[in-house]
């Protein structure tokens, strides 16, 4: 979703909270089914421009997904566009810059999005507040500590959708129910820290992990939008989560770009400017002070231990370590004549 106001009522009632769920989980049935009698439309625009930043258009350090329920979306991207149109599905990969733009169709316009956090899902429908402009009706939080698996899913789903291969249906139709199936697992059974929090602490924190990436982001400009002053935000902020809310601000933004030094090749200084650091050697001292390596220290051990794995034995026996892949046993091979040798009937 593009820069938005502040979510409307978020001191939520139990039973409020419930109603978004339910409401969310009828969308998902909705597209489950799709997906299951293979009727579901799936766009995905291709990974071009990454980290790119240009003007109307903003991207997330993870995938983003669009459940379009009415109306439609006009997606822009640095080098096509996208409508999506009511009942199809989107995926926005990681980094992708996209702007975005609605509009009614029959019914008012409304979409379900999911975005990919720091350890968090939000799941929110949005509405159109101004003609062609989007913003967020409802939100809900999620604690997410298998983040990673909904990332390598998506991965695997936009990379299988633009290299066709023979079994690509087979591939699509089976992340796609994954993904699908955990988002679902999730309503059902997920709770989320984000959502204990009320008022303008709930909202500060949203805005941070929405917009970590944009470098003017501080304590002022949160507190601008909340229509409240820098020093009672930040009174509130660190009674309520005994936590400073700059120091809040700057951990959302090294734990981004953990996530970007361990799943992509961008240079650290590329990292840096898209995780809202202005100055790359400020990035690498404040990554150090929180991680206790630098960023490039913590790639190579990252790479180290992924290098190491591969070294690990192939097969453990009470006895012994085998570290070979595994051989056709003497019966199997092939002779010469390429005919099977036969095992002897009689013990040697």
């Amino acid at each position: 979703m593009p820069e938005a106001s502040p979510i409307s009522s978020p001191d939520k009632t139990i039973s409020e909270s419930e109603n978004n769920r339910r409401m969310m989980l009828e969308v998902l049935d909705r597209f489950i089914e799709d997906s299951e009698r293979k009727r579901l439309s799936l766009k995905i625009p291709r990974e071009t421009g990454l980290m790119q930043k240009n003007k109307g258009t903003h991207f997330h350090y993870k995938p983003e997904f669009f459940f379009q329920l009415a109306g439609e979306t006009h997606f822009s991207f640095p080098k096509e566009a996208i409508d999506l149109l009511e009942g199809e599905f989107c995926i926005i990969p990681a980094g992708l810059p996209h702007g975005e733009q609605v509009k009614a169709g029959k019914e008012p316009f409304r979409n379900l999005v999911i975005g990919l956090y720091s350890h968090t899902l939000s799941f929110h429908f949005a509405k159109e507040v101004q003609e062609g402009k989007p913003d967020i009706d409802v939100m809900e939080f999620f604690d997410a500590p298998d983040l990673e698996t909904y990332v390598t899913l998506s991965q695997s789903l936009i990379r299988s959708f633009h290299a066709p291969s023979p079994a690509r249906d087979q591939i699509m139709s089976g992340l796609i129910q994954a993904l699908f199936g955990m988002f679902k697992n999730l309503l059902l059974t997920g709770s989320g820290d984000l959502n204990a929090d009320l008022g303008k602490v709930f909202e500060a924190k949203w805005l941070v992990r929405e917009q970590f990436a944009d470098p003017e982001l501080n304590v002022s400009r949160i507190a601008g939008k909340l229509g409240c002053s820098p020093d009672y935000l930040s009174h509130l902020f660190h009674k309520e989560t005994k936590e400073k809310l700059v120091h809040y601000i700057q951990r959302i933004r090294i734990d981004g770009a953990a996530m970007a030094l361990e799943n992509s090749a961008l240079y650290v200084s590329e990292i840096a400017y898209a995780s809202g650091f202005s100055d790359p050697a400020y990035f690498a001292r404040v990554f150090k002070n929180r991680k206790g390596e630098s960023p490039q220290e913590f790639r190579a051990r990252l790479e180290a231990r992924r290098r190491g794995a591969e070294d690990d034995p192939k097969t453990t026996y009470f006895d012994r370590e085998d570290f070979s892949h595994g051989s056709p046993s003497e019966e199997s091979k092939p002779t010469k004549k390429g005919k099977r040798r036969k095992a002897s009937a009689k013990a040697k």
